[in-house]
């Protein structure tokens, strides 16, 4: 019997450093950008106060996301060890 268990992708340390530097430098260039924006300090704050909300909102999809891919998998494991296991017991040659 083979083991259909899909293999767990990992990132590597460079990705993740990447991704990392990335989402700060997108970060830094926003604040800049709203704080040297032309205009009335409420405006900026408004400005900031939306950039803060999107950003926690991405990474609250991001983990229900993940969460409910993880989920899946899980259940299709269940699955898949509840057929293996029917399988194993079943006997083609039983008389009925």
């Amino acid at each position: 019997m083979s083991d259909t268990t899909p293999v767990k992708q990992q990132s590597t340390a460079a990705f993740y450093v990447q991704a990392v530097a990335s989402f700060m430098v997108a970060i830094a260039a926003v604040a800049f950008g709203i704080f040297f924006l032309d205009a009335d300090a409420w405006v900026r704050g408004f400005l900031a106060i939306g950039v803060l909300y999107l950003v926690t909102s991405c990474f609250t999809l991001a983990k229900v996301i993940r969460d409910r891919q993880e989920a899946g998998q899980i259940h299709s494991r269940v699955d898949q060890a509840r057929l293996e296991k029917i399988l194993a017991e079943h006997d083609p040659f039983q008389k009925l």
